[in-house]
């Protein structure tokens, strides 16, 4: 550990504790009198201008507080300006009148877009489970932006579920075959168009198998 803290102000207060033991008989020490004189301004300096900086400080701290108090006055008190940029909204509309826009040179309201539909699911794999379930998964290229998109699921016609992710698992195959799923991805109250695939089963290894997946335009692949 050095004898001189590391600190700005701690080097400050270490020479001010320091240079009026060295001022005694700064001969016996190994100093001069002109050295230690010179010390003791350097330091009265330095503790200056730490109080001044300290000041400083307190006054940026209350020109800042006090700007952000104007600023918050000229924009959010009443009748100022957020006020009156709705005044001139409000006028805009009851007078019918874009005209106004323009005069006071704000933007008018964006018109209200539409949300592009959900994507169609595409990339499909199917893979059965030890417990005798079919896995379904997808790949759905949604618009971009958007959340809140889930997927519904029918089996030869019939809804059977939906899910929130791009996977499902039907655990309630039925005794024929082939089968028809059809995937839709929905968003509120819009639909993406469906896609359709078929699956057939067959006995293998001793149990049931999948033998074929038919997918139409879309890419289907038999999971590993």
């Amino acid at each position: 550990m050095g004898v001189v803290p590391n600190t700005r102000i701690g080097k400050v207060e270490f020479y001010e504790s320091h240079v009026d033991v060295w001022s005694v008989a700064p001969t016996t020490i190994g100093l001069t009198a002109a050295q230690v004189t010179a010390l003791a301004t350097a330091t009265a300096d330095a503790r200056n201008a730490y109080e001044e900086q300290l000041a400083a400080i307190d006054a940026a701290k209350a020109a800042t507080l006090n700007f952000y108090n104007c600023v918050r006055a000229m924009h959010n008190a009443p009748g100022k300006g957020a006020d009156m940029i709705e005044a001139i909204k409000q006028y805009a509309q009851t007078t019918n009148n874009p005209n106004v826009y323009v005069i006071a040179q704000i933007p008018p309201p964006a018109i209200p877009g539409t949300t592009p539909p959900p994507g169609t699911p595409s990339n499909f794999t199917v893979g059965l489970l030890e417990t005798g379930a079919l896995e379904l998964k997808w790949k759905c290229a949604n618009p971009e932006g958007v959340s809140g998109t889930i997927y519904e699921v029918r089996r030869n016609g019939q809804f059977i579920g939906a899910s929130g992710i791009k996977s499902f698992t039907d655990e309630t195959l039925p005794g024929t075959s082939p089968v028809v799923y059809q995937v839709t991805a929905v968003r509120s109250t819009s639909r993406g168009n469906p896609a359709q695939f078929t699956v057939t089963f067959g006995t293998g290894g001793g149990g049931l198998a999948i033998t074929s997946v038919q997918g139409g335009n879309t890419t289907v692949k038999m999971a590993a």
